[in-house]
């Protein structure tokens, strides 16, 4: 049986995962940036908004990392993050592909359902559907940003994820660079680092404003973080393509992590029974 039809329920996953990231984003910008919204009037400070936007979106980010589906799909939940690992060799190229799709269809689908339940204060300017566009430094700066924004993530997400001590934190971790980015990289690009989530609301909005930048910038950053990864700790370092791996289905292709034990001598004599997979099956 090929991959689409074993696999489908992944995709699923994947496609449900970025809509609700899309949902949560536009239930908390009109909650925080609508001119008619107390929130909005209680909090004048624009840094302050984006503070608790952050917050919110990090949140929203760790809550699908460790949920059920998001630990057995990998929650990538993005195009750009699903590219690196094809091109790290951990996931299969129809994989990808179906990966792929499936986050462009949630991003778009989940901005849609929002648009109908939050009309008419999505469409108002600042709101907006939650576009991401260049800010006023223009659209230079706003690829930089997306690039530098994307190549961290990435680089941290390798580094965490390999580690064993620190492997069960790079939900946490990944949650608190969102929450950050928000904050601080925002008025430069919007802060996307994900090409499915910039076209949900350029598609439902019909906004295509610097779209070219959301689609190369993240790919580059990402591709080139690992890159340098693999240049200085090697493949074998990079054990899979999931950010949250537990002992659940895994349909990546997995590195067994070794288990050295240094016990009494018959535990010796059984080492070789002690290399352990990450995962209960691959593609």
């Amino acid at each position: 049986m090929n991959a689409p039809a074993r696999h489908w329920p992944e995709y699923l996953m994947e496609s449900a995962g970025l809509g609700a990231f899309m949902g949560s984003a536009a239930a908390m910008t009109v909650i925080l940036e609508h001119p008619s919204s107390p929130v909005r009037a209680l909090i004048a400070d624009p840094m302050l908004r984006r503070v608790l936007m952050g917050a919110a979106m990090g949140l929203t980010a760790a809550a699908l990392v460790y949920s059920p589906w998001g630990r057995r799909s990998g929650a990538h939940l993005n195009p750009a993050v699903t590219l690196t690992f094809f091109r790290l060799g951990k996931i299969a190229r129809r994989d990808a592909w179906c990966y792929a799709c499936a986050q462009f269809v949630g991003g778009a689908l989940g901005i849609a359902a929002a648009a109908m339940l939050l009309r008419p204060w999505i469409s108002d300017p600042a709101v907006n559907y939650v576009a991401t566009l260049p800010g006023a430094s223009g659209s230079a700066v706003a690829f930089t940003g997306e690039a530098a924004i994307s190549f961290l993530l990435m680089t941290i997400v390798l580094a965490t994820s390999n580690h064993a001590p620190l492997a069960r934190f790079t939900g946490v971790i990944v949650a608190c660079l969102v929450a950050a980015f928000i904050t601080f990289e925002a008025p430069l690009s919007g802060m996307s680092m994900n090409p499915a989530r910039t076209f949900g609301p350029d598609l439902v909005g019909s906004m295509w404003r610097g779209v070219w930048i959301y689609f190369v910038a993240p790919p580059l950053g990402m591709l080139a973080a690992a890159e340098l990864y693999v240049r200085v700790r090697g493949h074998q370092a990079i054990r899979c393509a999931k950010l949250h791996h537990d002992d659940g289905p895994c349909i990546f292709r997995c590195t067994p992590r070794q288990t050295t034990h240094r016990g009494t001598e018959a535990q010796r004599k059984n080492e070789h029974q002690t290399s352990v997979p990450q995962c209960l099956g691959v593609s």
